[in-house]
């Protein structure tokens, strides 16, 4: 399937709002249900990439940026994805090819995410320099310079992509060396390890360790959905602060000494 020229400055703008929420994650048009639903929508292919979206969200929901792990780019692999579906022309049977190849373009964006951050770095400094001369319009300058960037980090596939044809994108990335996909994999794995223990080493507490405890134990339940853990953990949530509340000064002597469990223990 061919665009015309409307349809490819639609497709590249959907391409710079992703990429750009990537990083600011605000309207979240970087997650995979709305970037290809957009894209979708301007292509006029919205029913296949509305699906390609949803099979694409279920693997994204367990990609997080924790602590210094990196996750796969969502962005990239939602735009890209959605955009060689759209040039295949099979529309749902395309579905299958195209959540396959998004995990790859997913982990191949992390190496311009690496170049996008490395960069940026330099321009913190930039800011640093300008705050001490009290230059406020120059912080905001490098401040959407660097929101930019990240944009083009996903508008740069897309437009590869939209100029190559899908056909010579999957021969690209089939080309790709074991040695490098493998390291790749390999490596964000350590990193999302680090990352998790990072943050676990800082909200380490007694009263957390608990909840920590059930919440491993009850994922290792396949039976047990994503939205299934979501609701029981809101639910821990809302029973510990009805706890906290009682465990407040002024409900019959419970002192509180900001662990809401063991005051109610020591009390009764």
């Amino acid at each position: 399937m061919s665009l015309n020229i409307i349809q490819i400055i639609l497709v590249v703008f959907v391409a710079f709002l992703a990429g750009m929420e990537g990083i600011l994650d605000e309207f979240h048009f970087h997650q995979p249900i709305i970037a290809c639903t957009l894209i979708g929508l301007v292509t006029g292919n919205l029913l296949p990439c509305l699906i390609l979206g949803g099979s694409l969200e279920m693997i994204a929901l367990g990609w997080a940026n924790i602590g210094a792990a990196v996750a796969p780019d969502a962005a990239i692999a939602s735009v890209a994805s959605a955009i060689i579906l759209v040039l295949g022309g099979q529309g749902r049977a395309g579905v299958p090819s195209a959540v396959a190849i998004a995990v790859p373009l997913a982990v191949a964006g992390l190496i311009l995410q690496t170049i996008c951050r490395t960069i940026g770095v330099i321009i913190i400094h930039l800011m640093d320099a300008a705050a001490e001369e009290g230059n406020m319009r120059k912080i905001e300058m490098w401040h959407i310079i660097s929101i930019c960037m990240h944009a083009l980090r996903c508008v740069i596939p897309a437009v590869m992509i939209l100029a190559l044809g899908a056909g010579r994108i999957r021969t690209m990335l089939g080309l790709m060396p074991t040695w490098l996909t493998d390291g790749l994999a390999i490596s964000g794995g350590m990193v999302v390890a680090v990352g998790y223990a990072m943050v676990i080493n800082m909200m380490a507490t007694k009263e957390v360790w608990p909840f920590f405890a059930i919440g491993f134990v009850l994922a290792t339940i396949s039976q047990i959905t994503l939205i299934g853990l979501g609701i029981i953990g809101t639910s821990i949530a809302l029973i510990y602060l009805v706890l906290s509340k009682k465990g407040g000064s002024g409900n019959g002597g419970i002192s509180n000494t900001g662990d809401p469990l063991g005051d109610l223990i020591d009390k009764y």
